[in-house]
């Protein structure tokens, strides 16, 4: 076992840092409310309904009279699975005989919400947000023909976002908002000890950090209006514990390095967003939506990797490109009490080619269909049900690395074919 073992290790499950299936484009979650997720998140900028205004532009604040809050949760499916292709098994001293294609790699997740907003004075408004922006499960078996890749990864990211809205006039209003964000992960893979059999990698790291969010909100008529949101990237320094199983620990140490775990930290600069939106009612039952989105993933141009143990940065590069999202939906209101909704949406992938993409990553473009009820209690309290299915093309994969690397680790090649289904439940009340 030579001393590249271990930092090859850890980069590569530390990988999944970047590289989740979610939601939306790479590992962002856009499902932060039940009552978008039926209209696929169109004008999400522009709507206003209620307290989940905060999230996807605090401008909108000012449209909410009294106290406003909103509470729910979607449940996210994915479904991923690897179709073989031509990989090829480890070979030479790290010869090993995979044949297993993974099953389906995808996991279930809950990701709850919580908004409140207050209304002090006829031109200003406060509010507080709570949800997960990003994040993901996946797990492979520990025979995967990828597991020296990849096995599992658990990806979370906990916002909280206090926010503040001024209404200028009847027409634009204004909102800012603060964002103290948590990013942790708990990563694994399989490492190749030739003879000395398979050791496995862990990882788990986490920090906090600050970014911010601003929007406008033009009224342009009754029937019309338009937003506009940002939200900042946010720049984590993730200090991790990793820890290597399964392997001699006199080898290990042979090789340079005093002990079998230790810290590592890499730089994470989660993307920064800008969302376009606007709404029309064509007359009293009928009201049109749009999104036009931009994340830019761009920020992501590669990886590296500090060692505690004096083992030289560690860096793999990317070619993530910023992704566009397009969203169209409408809404009929059948009654006094319901409401229908519906959208569609074409979610871009950031990613380059199959050679970028990684079993933690099978990322691809997405068509959204979506499909939602709004029921109205009694005055002032509201029922949202909204259910969206994703379905991704097929992503071409080949993870070979360098020809260290294939010998090590192998060469995936194939096919993922990948879907997302996600029910959101959400009760909306005004007081």
């Amino acid at each position: 076992m030579n001393k590249a073992l271990m930092a090859r290790a850890l980069p590569a499950t530390l990988l999944g840092l970047f590289s989740a299936q979610a939601g939306a484009a790479a590992f962002q979650l856009l499902e932060q409310s039940a009552s978008g997720l039926g209209n696929a998140f169109a004008g999400s900028a522009a709507v206003a309904e209620n307290a989940s205004t905060v999230y996807f532009n605090p401008a909108g604040m000012t449209q909410l009279a009294g106290n406003n809050l909103s509470v729910g949760f979607n449940y996210i499916t994915l479904k991923t699975q690897f179709h073989n292709g031509n990989s090829a098994n480890p070979y030479g001293p790290y010869a090993r005989n995979l044949s297993n294609d993974g099953g389906d790699a995808g996991d279930a997740a809950v990701v709850p919400n919580f908004y409140f907003t207050k209304e002090i004075t006829p031109n200003w408004y406060i509010g507080f947000g709570a949800g997960g922006p990003f994040g993901l499960r996946t797990d492979y078996p520990s025979d995967f023909r990828g597991k020296y890749l990849a096995l599992k990864s658990d990806i979370q990211a906990i916002n909280l976002n206090p926010s503040i809205a001024y209404k200028a006039n009847d027409w634009v209003s204004l909102g800012f908002g603060l964002n103290y964000q948590k990013f942790e992960a708990e990563l694994t893979s399989a490492v190749n000890g030739s003879v000395y059999g398979d050791g496995k990698f862990k990882v788990n790291g986490d920090d906090w950090a600050w970014g911010w969010n601003g929007g406008a909100l033009f009224t342009l008529s009754p029937q019309t209006k338009i937003g506009v949101s940002y939200r900042s990237a946010i720049q984590h320094e993730v200090k991790g514990n990793y820890n290597l199983s399964g392997l001699p620990t006199p080898v290990i140490n042979a090789a340079g390095y005093p002990s079998t775990s230790g810290n590592a930290k890499v730089s994470i600069k989660l993307p920064e967003t800008w969302i376009l939106s606007a709404t029309h009612k064509l007359n009293d039952r009928w009201e049109l939506l749009g999104d036009v989105s931009m994340t830019g993933w761009s920020s992501v141009p590669e990886l590296r990797i500090k060692f505690s143990n004096g083992a030289p940065d560690k860096y793999s590069t990317y070619k993530w490109k910023d992704s566009w999202r397009v969203a169209l939906g409408a809404n009929y209101t059948l009654s006094e009490r319901t409401k229908l909704k519906f959208g569609v949406a074409v979610d871009k992938t950031p990613l380059d080619g199959s050679t970028y993409r990684t079993p933690r990553l099978p990322d691809e473009d997405r068509l959204w269909l979506s499909l939602g009820l709004q029921y109205k209690l009694m005055p002032g309290h509201t029922i949202d049900v909204g259910y969206a299915y994703l379905n991704a093309k097929d992503a071409k994969i080949h993870d070979s690395g360098t020809p260290a690397d294939a010998m090590k680790n192998g060469v995936l090649d194939g096919t993922y074919k990948s879907h997302v289904q996600i029910l959101g439940v959400q009760y909306s009340m005004q007081f």
